[in-house]
């Protein structure tokens, strides 16, 4: 494995880790944000959904893929 496929893999990594912690407490989030309002709510998890898609969407846009 050369060094650009491992750094890649490390990103790719980290990005899903963090994602997979965000979505264990999004849950909650939500039921703390829909007290208040339940568009908001839902207007997290779309964003929630939306986010992972697009980041790695714009990451393989930026290394040219």
């Amino acid at each position: 494995m050369d060094q650009q496929t491992r750094n890649s893999a490390i990103a790719a990594a980290m990005i899903l880790i963090g994602f997979g912690v965000v979505a264990y407490f999004l849950p909650k989030i939500m039921i703390a944000v829909g007290n208040w309002s339940t568009v908001a709510a839902g207007a997290i998890a779309i964003a929630f959904v939306a986010a992972f898609f697009l980041l790695f969407w714009w990451r393989g846009k930026s290394r040219g893929g």
